[in-house]
């Protein structure tokens, strides 16, 4: 069975997720004698603190999207290489061959600048096979192994280099979960903390409450702490 996409629990940064967990930490070190008494220790808090610094030493998408993009220009430089090659040992062809000949068609390099990755694999995989079968009567003009190795030296550069650019995009695509779950731990923790704090506060202090209430975007945050201003406005 397929394993279903992560989803994240909270509608906000990871990074304004870190700030505000390690904030509610100090809150509930300050409270840690009420916490207690709700079971929640100082080694749970702990925890907790050491949940945040996994989050913290993962890297950010926008490091991980940056080095795939520096993988793919060194894919794309390597594909521009081969097609110089391929057309190199091409030009030659056409000099033996019409290039509506049989002979010339059976190298399959028609339309080659609008070839997908795979295709252009396949296409260097073919003009090597076919030079060499053909490599007797292109020798004069001037196709020989040294030209046919620089095809096979470039295709080979061209599959390291997707290789390599295909397991990046992988590598984001684990690290993205890996992050999605990391934060997810974190929010639940943060929810079950967040809860206890203000059971605390509920009657006690007002502001202290406030503090362990999770809000899920600046903006519902404005509007809680404007209507408390309004609030103490019409109690004072």
């Amino acid at each position: 069975m397929k394993k279903q996409s992560a989803h994240r629990q909270y509608n906000f940064p990871d990074a304004d997720l870190y700030l505000l967990c390690m904030e509610r930490i100090r809150d509930a070190h300050r409270d840690l004698q009420y916490f207690e008494q709700y079971g929640y220790s100082l080694d749970r808090l702990k925890g907790f603190k050491t949940l945040c610094d996994q989050l913290n030493t993962l890297a950010d998408d926008d490091e991980l999207v940056g080095e795939q993009m520096l993988m793919t220009e060194k894919k794309d430089a390597a594909a521009e290489k081969l097609k110089t090659a391929v057309r190199s040992l091409m030009t030659r062809v056409a000099m033996k061959y019409n290039n509506r000949s049989g002979r010339y068609r059976k190298f399959g390099t028609a339309k080659m600048g609008d070839m997908t990755d795979a295709q252009l694999l396949f296409c260097g995989r073919r003009v090597v096979r076919v030079a060499r079968q053909q490599i007797d009567f292109l020798a004069e003009v001037g196709v020989n192994e040294t030209q046919i190795q620089r095809v096979v030296d470039a295709h080979q550069e061209f599959e390291n280099a997707l290789n390599i650019q295909q397991d990046k995009i992988a590598d984001r695509d684990i690290s993205v979960e890996r992050r999605i779950d990391q934060g997810n731990k974190l929010y639940q923790e943060l929810i079950v903390l967040c809860n206890i704090g203000k059971d605390i506060w509920a009657e006690r202090d007002v502001s202290k409450y406030e503090s362990y209430t999770i809000y899920e975007s600046n903006n519902d945050q404005k509007i809680a702490r404007k209507a408390k201003l309004s609030q103490e406005g019409i109690s004072s």
